[in-house]
């Protein structure tokens, strides 16, 4: 056999090889967790959200963990508010697994474009993480013991949103970031 031949079929298989180790990352069944406070009353955002969740079931297993949110006096002091985030805290944190890869919705977090997104969570499934935890908070945010569980800290904008609706946003976003990982064309 020749020389050029041997490189060539050496050079098909390393390719080869490389696919399927670059398809076997982009097909990962990762296992997604959404820890949320509180109920979703409004049909319309029930909707959006089991539209996208049955569109994620091709990438990932999600589970929408729904806890009970703590009711919240009218005009709360600081220490009232301080003691509905850590019980709400508590709950969560019962929620999250010691092999849990934990990202937090909070307005001081980290922007970044769906690309960066899609990036990060690929490189979450690659890292061998057991799940990936996303903590939305409840009208108070979360507590600091929450976000020192995390890896991430994350906000999709400056401005604040209903967490109801957050969970939507989230839900088409990490729809958005694995049609990304797996080159699928998705509308912008």
């Amino acid at each position: 056999m020749s020389q050029s031949l041997l490189y060539t079929q050496k050079n098909k298989k390393s390719t080869l090889i490389l696919d399927f180790f670059r398809n076997f990352t982009y097909n990962i069944h990762m296992k997604m967790k959404l820890i949320v406070l509180g109920k979703i009353k409004e049909a319309y955002l029930k909707g959006g959200i089991a539209e996208y969740a049955k569109r994620l079931s091709r990438f990932c297993d999600l589970k929408i963990i729904e806890l009970a949110d703590e009711k919240i006096p009218d005009n709360p002091s600081e220490a009232e508010c301080r003691a509905v985030l850590e019980k709400e805290g508590e709950k969560i944190l019962k929620q999250i697994a010691p092999n849990d890869y934990v990202i937090s919705l909070c307005v001081e977090g980290k922007q970044m474009p769906s690309e960066a997104f899609a990036e990060t969570i690929e490189k979450i499934g690659s890292a061998g993480f057991g799940s990936v935890a996303i903590v939305i908070g409840g009208s108070l945010g979360l507590s600091e013991r929450v976000k020192s569980a995390s890896r991430l800290k994350l906000s999709f904008s400056k401005m604040t949103f209903p967490h109801q609706l957050m969970r939507l946003i989230l839900t088409e976003q990490l729809y958005r970031a694995f049609k990304i990982i797996n080159h699928e064309t998705y509308h912008k």
